[in-house]
């Protein structure tokens, strides 16, 4: 299983980003959360197979109709226990 941590920067909150994400993030078969941060970016940690990654990773270029995104930045990263549970899921922490 391969993991993604992303940063997503532009206007992405208050636009139906996290949920939107999910959805997509789901569809895909993909595992683990989305979340806004305090300076206006949104952070998600994705993990799975690597062409449902990829594909969610382009996606995130464009995200939900009213979305401006500015920037994509992903790195991989370990794969926690959590996201083996095969749901995507949005964090309010």
């Amino acid at each position: 299983m391969n993991c993604l941590h992303c940063i997503v920067s532009g206007r992405v909150q208050g636009v139906f980003f996290r949920a939107s994400t999910q959805d997509k993030a789901n569809g895909l078969g993909l595992s683990g959360w989305v979340k806004n941060r305090y300076d206006g970016a949104v952070e998600l940690e994705a993990c799975g197979d690597a062409e449902p990654l990829r594909q969610l990773q382009e996606w995130l270029w464009q995200g939900p109709q009213h979305a401006s995104v500015s920037d994509v930045a992903c790195k991989p990263v370990e794969c926690d226990d959590v996201e083996s549970s095969r749901l995507f899921t949005i964090s309010y922490e």
